[in-house]
């Protein structure tokens, strides 16, 4: 995952790289919930994630509008 979303060779940290990571594990915990409905400790972490994604998108989108639309299009988000 980070492989496809990093700017150069050593990055780790970059907005999209950050974005892509948390969209992966925001679907796995949407199915795990889906099939354990009373897990509302997991359901915390995943408004958490979804919320962290959110900040970064919009840093992102007032950083540099192009890499938001190409990230936003490229993980097939909403907006």
């Amino acid at each position: 995952m980070i492989e496809q979303y990093r700017q150069h060779a050593k990055d780790t940290g970059s907005p999209e790289v950050q974005i892509a990571l948390l969209s992966e594990r925001i679907n796995y915990l949407t199915t795990h919930l889906r099939s354990h409905v009373k897990d509302h400790a997991s359901r915390r972490g995943l408004i958490m994630m979804v919320n962290k994604r959110r900040r970064l998108l919009d840093y992102l989108n007032r950083r540099d509008p192009d890499r938001y639309r190409e990230i936003v299009e490229r993980l097939s988000l909403r907006k």
